[in-house]
């Protein structure tokens, strides 16, 4: 199993990172911050006014530590990753699936049967806390939505069920914010238009640079995806699988956050577009609260077994990578307990 790795996150901007023996030297504002030892790092994100030296981008590569661009409110820009891992058969049998119109199919119905399956989850927690016939309502549908995606469906049926799924789940997501200084009344994006869908979308955009660097560690291409067709520059492999942990993952901790408030409704700047985005304070708490949620520990209901969060991804792609090779019949996607 892969060992559980970090992720740096640089937000400071005019940061620069260079190569200082076996580690990342970070430098800011004109002076050394701190040293981090490439081999205890999976991944940097960079967000914004962030510059490498071309020394460490090739030992980063050379250790299997893929490196982000973002814009500094956290659109993606660019990935680099050193030689792929695994073997081109690997490969070849992804394309062959991703090509085949049933087997498609039912990836797809997988990744939605998980991703359905811990929205309905979250509901109910809230349904048992707080009584509310609406919640109610709602995860009835989700079941039903569970149900038939059981069938032997095609690929367009399967996303027209996860699509109503998703106006169900976040037709009642409201009712999870506790702080009514963060209405929300849909989820909407490119750009978000409230703070809550800043915060869904800033989180999601992390979760698919990890779950991106989890395929391409055990050696499938992040880009050739089945729910997800193909896109250029589009990782719609990784979009697939995140699917099941945006609810258990971010849309949880966006609810915790707020309700904690440990984001508070100052935390965002709000342009004349219209568009909502993070203040950069802010944003590094967000960071770091995702962080401290990876090192959380939870039981794998497929595997039996206990490990930190943060090594769902990397479980899932190993699994994913097993079926794709004919090793598991099926592909069993993380359902939450």
């Amino acid at each position: 199993m892969k060992r559980f790795q970090n992720t740096l996150f640089i937000t400071t901007q005019d940061s620069y990172l260079s190569k200082d023996g076996e580690c990342v030297a970070i430098h800011q504002e004109g002076s050394l911050r701190g040293k981090i030892p490439v081999h205890t790092l999976g991944s940097l994100m960079l967000f914004g006014q962030v510059s490498c030296s071309p020394f460490l981008l090739g030992h980063c590569a050379e250790n299997g530590v893929t490196v982000t661009w973002l814009t500094e409110y956290g659109k993606f820009l660019a990935s680099m990753h050193g030689l792929t891992s695994g073997n081109v058969l690997l490969r070849r049998a992804q394309y062959r699936m991703a090509d085949n119109e049933k087997q498609s199919a039912a990836m797809a119905r997988a990744f939605c049967i998980g991703k359905i399956y811990n929205c309905r989850t979250i509901l109910r927690r809230s349904a048992r806390e707080r009584p509310d016939a609406d919640l109610d309502d709602a995860c009835m549908r989700l079941s039903d939505c569970l149900r038939r995606l059981h069938s032997d469906l095609t690929l367009d049926v399967a996303r027209g069920i996860e699509g109503e799924a998703a106006n169900v789940y976040f037709g009642v997501f409201h009712k999870l914010i506790l702080n009514p200084e963060f209405p929300f009344s849909g989820r909407n994006r490119r750009p978000p238009l409230d703070a809550v869908n800043c915060l869904l979308s800033f989180l999601y955009t992390v979760l698919v640079h990890d779950v991106r660097s989890a395929l391409e560690s055990v050696g499938l291409d992040p880009a050739v995806g089945f729910l997800h067709r193909d896109r250029p520059g589009r990782p719609s492999l990784a979009l697939d699988l995140m699917e099941e942990f945006r609810p258990y993952l971010v849309d949880r901790l966006v609810c915790t956050m707020i309700n904690k408030g440990q984001i508070k409704a100052g935390d965002f700047n709000y342009t004349e577009s219209g568009a909502v985005v993070l203040k950069d304070d802010a944003r590094k708490t967000v960071l770091q609260l995702w962080q401290e949620r990876k090192r959380d520990d939870v039981v794998h209901p497929y595997m039996n077994e206990r490990f930190p969060v943060g090594l769902l991804w990397h479980v899932a792609a190993r699994l994913l990578a097993s079926h794709v090779r004919g090793d598991l019949d099926a592909y069993p996607p993380f359902v939450a307990r």
